[in-house]
């Protein structure tokens, strides 16, 4: 009898600290409120990214892209003021984007 108090304690105490592992592994920071939104903002920044190294006008290594709830942060530099706006109108063209703020410098 002792024995399965013990287990069902041990249980018990398992799938807490399962549930507040799971809680606490599922917070996700940047502000999202849900798993879902994270996962959304994550394959949104991967797809721009990957749209910019194919595209030949624009530095994909210079300019550093950050997603949160669909709206998209662009930041670094572009060579020149068409590599900047055709940045951002690739952000623009990839679904799921809300908005879009382009920080991108132009070096002089």
């Amino acid at each position: 009898m002792h024995t399965r108090t013990l287990l069902a304690a041990t249980a018990t105490a398992t799938a807490a600290a399962l549930a507040l592992a799971t809680m606490t592994g599922c917070a996700v920071t940047r502000g999202q409120e849900t798993i879902g939104a994270y996962v959304d903002d994550s394959t949104i920044t991967a797809r721009i990214k990957a749209r910019f190294v194919e595209n030949p006008q624009v530095d994909a290594a210079a300019i550093s892209v950050e997603t949160l709830n669909g709206t998209v942060m662009l930041s670094g530099f572009a060579k020149n003021a068409t590599e900047r706006t055709m940045a951002g109108d690739i952000a623009r063209g990839v679904s799921g984007v809300k908005a879009v703020k382009n920080e991108i410098a132009v070096r002089p």
